[in-house]
């Protein structure tokens, strides 16, 4: 299983409660979760009036569900939404604290976690100095 985020995934769904999403189509001008492929994992946002979920799901194709393995961030104290009934909007998407992006002095920093905390440590050395030695760890770390 691998993790996959696509560009313009947004589909609708009427699943109500905590559990897997059933998903019901693309919304037009978006593809369907099937982009992510069968079994792997993607990052979702999940909106239902005010309320939204972020999370880490794995896609299934028979049936075309959505798991929610993992729940980053949520308006319901960062636990699962409990869904009632009507249409929801879920897509894909980067989370924030998944991120890795440039400071703006060009440095990269690592965040690291605890085992068993949510508390995010980041380190405070950078890996190059220069936005060029930045990309080229960056391709060296990609390529292993």
């Amino acid at each position: 299983m691998a993790l996959v985020v696509k560009d313009r995934v947004k589909e609708v769904s009427t699943t109500t409660g905590t559990g897997i999403l059933t998903l019901g189509g693309a919304i037009e001008g978006f593809q369907t979760f099937a982009a992510i492929g069968d079994g792997n994992q993607t990052y979702y946002a999940i909106i239902s009036g005010d309320d939204y979920e972020v999370g880490l799901g794995t896609y299934t194709s028979s049936g075309t569900t959505l798991s929610r393995t993992t729940i980053l961030e949520s308006s319901n104290s960062g636990s699962a939404l409990n869904l009632g009934a009507g249409n929801k909007v879920v897509f894909c998407t980067q989370p924030a604290e998944k991120a890795v992006y440039l400071q703006a002095d060009d440095s990269i920093l690592l965040a690291t976690q605890t085992a068993g905390t949510n508390n995010t440590t980041v380190a405070t050395t950078a890996f190059a100095s220069t936005a060029a030695d930045n990309a080229a760890v960056a391709l060296a770390i990609a390529l292993g």
